[in-house]
């Protein structure tokens, strides 16, 4: 039989071991301890048990230690099956960590109990990263069961941390040395519905908290305080617009062609309506297209932010919550790349586009360390919102690819 229905044949057995997998994913708390959740621990603890008896060479924790958790480590799983050549290794790299579920007002089901409704499982994580994280596990599964060795090695890395940053996740598997010259890179974390798009680079991040230092005081005597809420707005605005229009570039190899910085997260300041302020806190998410220096950008920031200062009698301190110099692209026809477009047209009939997208997934660590890395998943963009959902055929048909993939390396 033909590999492609060989390995089409075996995932469709699977099927429900996928689904099932899927449901056990979502229902575990795993959120970023730094977004306020329990961690990673226990959805490290099942798969680890999960996958102890399938035929892996290799299974290795490389914890990171984090006071974050009262565990005291964040957990990184990786997962080796062994080529019969064994020279290099190719990598799939996705995450543990989920984001918050938000307002749970918005959500018509439970975040944390698995939904299947319309051909879709629905829950926190099921997009970003679980469906991806099941799809490559199962896809090497295939591989296992039919007795199928590539050529060299095919390794499942999971990590934790990719939510706020990746210093516990892919930074630390880098800092101990797994990774050879030669290794390349799959990182499933971004993509169209269809399967239809390779990402090979991604715009830098400078996610910045900046705090406003006036004085408190009674909302009826406001001659006696200063008002942080409407200085902070005030500079805010001035920043956006700044920022908007000095840095306007455009480059079409991304999704979004220019760089966005958007006032984002907003922390509470006082708790009554009649108390002026003293202080006041925004964040923004700045996405900055590669060409720019963000060390340049903030430096230009600090400036704006000294000159309110000293014009409207308060002081403002602004600090790097994330902050990554964009890594250079992928180059289009490496090889990730070209076996990534060949499985998508061998088993979908897809001429896959290839682009950039604002980031950040652990592709950009990677190819920070000098590795070449394709980002590919087939995604509906539900990740971080309300009733985030994977679609099931999208979940089987993603499997069938990374089987492919791993059996042609």
């Amino acid at each position: 039989m033909e590999l492609k229905n060989l390995i089409a044949k075996k995932v469709e057995n699977l099927y429900d071991e996928i689904v099932e997998s899927m449901k056990t994913f979502i229902s575990i708390n795993s959120v970023n301890p730094r977004t306020d959740g329990p961690g990673e621990k226990e959805v490290a603890e099942w798969l680890e048990s999960l996958i102890s008896n399938w035929g892996f060479d290799e299974i290795k924790r490389y914890d990171a230690p984090d006071n974050a958790v009262e565990y005291g480590f964040r957990p990184n799983i990786v997962a080796l099956y062994k080529g019969t050549e064994a020279k290099r290794t190719l990598w799939i790299i996705t995450h543990m960590d989920k984001v918050p579920a938000g307002d749970l007002s918005l959500w018509e089901t439970d975040p944390f109990t698995p939904t299947v409704k319309d051909g879709k499982i629905f829950g926190r994580g099921a997009e970003d990263n679980g469906a991806s994280l099941i799809a490559s596990l199962y896809g090497i599964k295939t591989l296992i069961e039919l007795g199928i060795r590539p050529k060299d090695n095919v390794a499942l890395a999971f990590v934790s941390d990719e939510e706020t940053g990746s210093e516990y996740g892919i930074k630390h598997l880098l800092r101990q040395n797994i990774f050879s010259k030669d290794d390349i890179f799959i990182v499933p974390d971004a993509g169209e519905s269809d399967g239809s798009f390779i990402e090979v680079a991604e715009k830098s991040i400078m996610w910045l908290k900046i705090t406003t230092y006036g004085i408190q005081t009674h909302a009826s005597r406001p001659q006696k305080g200063i008002n942080a809420h409407r200085l902070g707005m005030k500079f805010a605005i001035e920043l956006d617009e700044f920022l908007h229009k000095k840095y306007d570039a455009k480059n079409e190899l991304f999704d979004y062609p220019y760089s966005s910085f958007e006032p984002t997260k907003k922390l509470n300041n006082v708790d009554n309506v009649n108390t002026i302020p003293g202080t006041d806190i925004i964040y923004f998410d700045c996405r900055v297209l590669p060409h720019y220096n963000i060390a340049e950008i903030y430096d230009e920031i600090m400036i704006k932010a000294e000159e309110f200062s000293k014009n409207h009698n308060v002081k403002i301190e602004i600090s790097k919550e994330q902050f990554e110099q964009a890594a250079p692209p992928t180059p289009e026809n490496s090889e990730i790349v070209e076996k990534l477009c060949k499985a998508l047209k061998d088993i979908r009939g897809i001429e896959p586009k290839v682009g950039g997208i604002g980031g950040g997934t652990c592709a950009a660590i990677v190819r920070r360390a000098g590795y070449h890395a394709a980002v590919w998943a087939s995604i509906d963009e539900t990740a971080h919102q309300p009733n985030e959902y994977v679609k099931i055929n999208n979940l089987i048909e993603d499997t069938k690819i990374f089987a492919y993939v791993g059996a042609n390396f």
